[in-house]
């Protein structure tokens, strides 16, 4: 018998009479011990259905259908009886860390909150468990972590510490909804073999919800592909991978294969349009009356060259955005300095950098969460108007006329103009960001980490973006990146940065193709779906 049986689960939001049903009959069941993977992009319904059946969707939501655990109907069950089930029996993964993690309480305390509803334990005896959870899920030092606060910790800390939550009680189901979206490859990587190691130890079910085909083809034994609330494919995970029946996981698949073939590296000139002469940032901590200096940034030096688009990859902390703030204009270094066509623009100072007008405009920036760097309270024409209203120059018609064609130009439709940025998808939210970026035309785009949240299908959409407006306007790109698929798909070539220093450099398919340098190579077999269910892709893409 199924752990978690669920059948013809529909979910529907709206007012009474004018319900938009978001999940239409989905259907689908986990055994114990075992893992199932629901994927498909986002807004299929994956999360929703996930929710809906642990009754976190709140009175909003009118869901119909069965829901059993454990040989119990649960689906309508009581506020009380429903927070007796979770976290006691079913632990939940959310997918980010930041957002349901108390920034003000440690993380101790939090764990502690999640073993102390269900279980009442001495202080001293609450405190251990906490210790050995930390222990279990990889914390290093767990004695001394225990008494940080979230911000002190990476995001891959910070998602074990959701994990341990999660499990602080041995559930029998654990639901992990996308737990490794915006984690570097390694850290993504090191996330699925903790959740492997701790399914086999405990033998818990796992239902693992995720827009990647690649990241679950090592961990899923059963697959439920999902499209627009309905599921399209289903069976097991080798069979699914091997012959997909539906269009929409054949699409899925090729979304999800990696190191697709990029761009040829054009011609650049022999002198360069940005140029990094050895710069180095180091920041400085304080601890009590002690403080303690950090090198970011060891004497890096880089070329970009006109139309150029060139992948900055490493592990969290490598010092990728440090580099992107310093050639936006946004930090200074410590030392060396940043030049565009010849003249340098940052170098050591004190202060806030302070770019003339005419650099502040050639070089512009895109940032990792559009809906942070967008204002919520500005429809999108109003944000797309904002750079050419700053020029003083343009009569209202004009403006008007040059938002449309910024707009057609990224893909955007004219009807999402006057939507705010809370209506848009995460694509199209990216693509106003992007719009903002080049509408006057810059010479240098930085983009850090521009798809890192988005589901495969809408990066291909974005990577096809960035490469038309390479082509179009030749605008240069500094892409700073740790996926590097999406890498080796859009740039020309690519600088691969560990602890502040540049370890390898050369044209983008060769370096990760062929990688030389020890780290290089970690990234590279940390790629998600680099086993046999992808061999043959990767081995026709050495034909490409």
């Amino acid at each position: 018998m199924a752990l978690l049986e669920i059948n013809d689960l529909r979910v529907s939001f709206g007012a009474q009479g004018a319900r938009n049903e978001v999940v239409s009959g989905v259907s689908f069941a986990v055994d114990a011990g075992r893992t199932l993977a629901v994927v498909g992009e986002s807004g299929s319904g994956k999360s929703v259905s996930l929710l809906a059946a642990t009754g976190l969707l709140g009175p909003g939501a009118e869901v119909t259908g069965s829901v059993r655990f454990d040989g119990r109907e649960i689906l309508h069950l009581g506020a009380r009886q429903l927070r007796a089930l979770r976290g006691a029996r079913i632990g939940y993964v959310s997918q980010d860390p930041s957002s349901n993690l108390h920034p003000l309480k440690r993380i101790g305390v939090q764990i502690a909150e999640a073993i102390r509803v269900h279980r009442p334990l001495r202080a001293r005896a609450l405190r251990a468990r906490v210790i050995e959870l930390l222990t279990e899920v990889g914390i290093r030092d767990p004695e001394r972590r225990i008494d940080d606060y979230p911000w002190q910790l990476s995001g891959g800390m910070r998602q074990r510490v959701m994990i341990a939550m999660a499990i602080a009680l041995n559930p029998q189901l654990v639901i992990a909804d996308e737990p490794t979206t915006a984690l570097d490859v390694t850290v993504q990587a090191s996330i699925m073999r903790l959740l492997r190691q701790l399914q086999a130890r405990h033998g818990t079910a796992l239902v693992f919800v995720s827009h990647d085909l690649a990241l679950v083809s090592d961990i899923a034994d059963h697959l439920v592909v999902m499209q627009r609330g309905h599921v399209r494919e289903s069976g097991e995970a080798q069979a699914v991978y091997r012959e997909p029946s539906h269009p929409y996981t054949k699409q899925l698949l090729e979304a999800s294969l990696p190191l697709r073939a990029p761009l040829r590296p054009s011609a650049s000139p022999a002198t360069p349009l940005l140029r990094v002469e050895a710069v180095s940032r180091v920041r400085t901590s304080r601890s009590g009356w002690r403080s303690h200096a950090r090198t970011v940034l060891d004497a890096v030096s880089f070329d970009l060259h006109e139309g150029e688009i060139l992948g900055l990859v490493g592990e969290s902390g490598s010092g990728k955005s440090t580099i992107g703030r310093i050639v936006a204009g946004f930090d200074r270094p410590d030392g060396g300095r940043v030049l565009l066509d010849g003249d340098a623009y940052a170098q050591a100072g004190r202060g806030a950098p302070r770019l003339q007008a005419t650099t502040r405009r050639a070089i512009q920036m895109v940032f990792q969460d559009p809906y942070g760097s967008l204002n919520p309270r500005q429809r999108v024409a109003t944000v797309l108007a904002e750079p050419f209203i700053l020029q003083r120059k343009l009569t209202a018609a004009r403006i008007e006329q040059e938002v449309a064609a910024l707009a057609q130009r990224v893909g955007l439709p004219h009807e999402l103009l006057e939507r705010f940025p809370a209506q848009l998808s995460g694509g199209q939210r990216q693509r106003v960001a992007i719009a903002r970026a080049v509408a006057l035309q810059p010479r240098v785009v930085v983009a850090d980490e521009p798809v890192s949240a988005l589901d495969l299908t809408t990066q291909r959409h974005i990577v096809a973006l960035l490469r038309s407006l390479r082509d179009a306007l030749r605008v240069s790109f500094l892409f700073i990146s740790h996926d590097l698929a999406v890498v080796g798909e859009l740039c020309d070539r690519v600088l691969v940065l560990d602890g502040g220093r540049i370890v390898e450099t050369g044209p983008a398919r060769e370096v990760l193709a062929h990688p030389q340098h020890p780290y290089t190579r970690k990234l590279v077999d940390s790629i998600p779906g680099r086993g046999q269910l992808f061999t043959s892709g990767l081995a026709e893409l050495d034909h490409v």
